[in-house]
């Protein structure tokens, strides 16, 4: 029986990383979480994923082809979400670069994003998230959009 006990701690030890959760898997989970809430039109998903002070913003460009940077408020991104059909906000993404550092951490996610099936627009999210009470909060997300040319 001892023999047992041994091989089943070796083979399923306490520090097994296949058992527990990477920093860089918990700040993925509440990204794709904010998605998730987008796709299912998920409003209290949606505030779960924010901190309280959370800013928005996203890189537009005017007629003339200079940049200048939109503010949105979480309320009034959620709000919009809400009125949407479930499922007809699909916005993909693809995890490039994530770090952390106790409990700061930031993530490069490029996108496409679809509205009711057909492509949008396509561009990149820039996350800075902190920990919490022991949970990942989206402070800080900024993003540039771009129709058409998604190369970055």
């Amino acid at each position: 029986m001892k023999q047992i006990q041994i091989l089943f701690l070796i083979f399923f030890g306490v520090n097994n990383t296949g058992f527990s959760q990477t920093a860089e898997d918990s700040v993925k989970a509440v990204i794709n979480q904010l998605f998730n809430g987008m796709r299912n039109v998920d409003a209290e998903s949606l505030k779960n994923v924010f901190a309280g002070s959370a800013i928005l913003q996203t890189i537009r460009r005017n007629a003339d082809g200079t940049f200048y940077v939109q503010n949105e408020a979480v309320n009034k991104f959620i709000e919009s979400i809400s009125k949407s059909k479930k499922d007809s906000l699909d916005e993909r993404i693809s995890f490039e670069t994530i770090k952390t550092d106790g409990p700061l951490a930031s993530a490069w996610t490029p996108y496409k994003f679809y509205y009711a099936g057909i492509f949008s627009h396509c561009g990149v999210n820039s996350f800075q998230l902190v920990r919490i009470s022991g949970n990942w909060k989206i402070q800080y997300l900024i993003d540039i959009r771009r129709q058409g040319n998604c190369a970055n």
